[in-house]
């Protein structure tokens, strides 16, 4: 098996005979080829949840600018558990998605009331 690290900053091309053939393609071959490769098989519903899940609570935390150790110790959220939220393990509630709109949106009162409340 061969290993492949992504260059973030320099994304694949493809050659100009790929290129050539990908454009030949229509939508509906596309589609039919990405849905034959058994090595890329389809998400289903509940990994595409835990994927856009996973993007917000990853958003929330970035947008604070903390690190995964810092958010989870600021807002008093188990930092194993905000680990496998951020990559897609495990899912967030309902109760937990509603306690990060409300991080984003107004962390100092967060802050404020977990300090009073201790």
């Amino acid at each position: 098996m061969a290993r492949f690290s992504p260059d973030g900053n320099a994304p694949p091309k493809l050659t100009p005979a790929e290129a050539a053939r990908l454009d030949a393609m229509s939508d509906d071959e596309i589609t039919a080829a990405a849905l034959a490769d058994p090595d890329n098989p389809p998400l289903n519903a509940e990994e595409l949840a835990r994927i856009d899940a996973a993007r917000r609570v990853r958003a929330v935390r970035m947008r604070s600018g903390l690190s995964q150790t810092e958010f989870a110790r600021a807002f008093h959220i188990n930092v194993a558990r905000l680990r496998d939220l951020e990559q897609g393990r495990t899912r967030a509630d309902s109760a937990l998605l509603a306690y990060l709109a409300v991080i984003d949106e107004a962390p100092d009162t967060v802050r404020r009331a977990l300090r009073n409340s201790g």
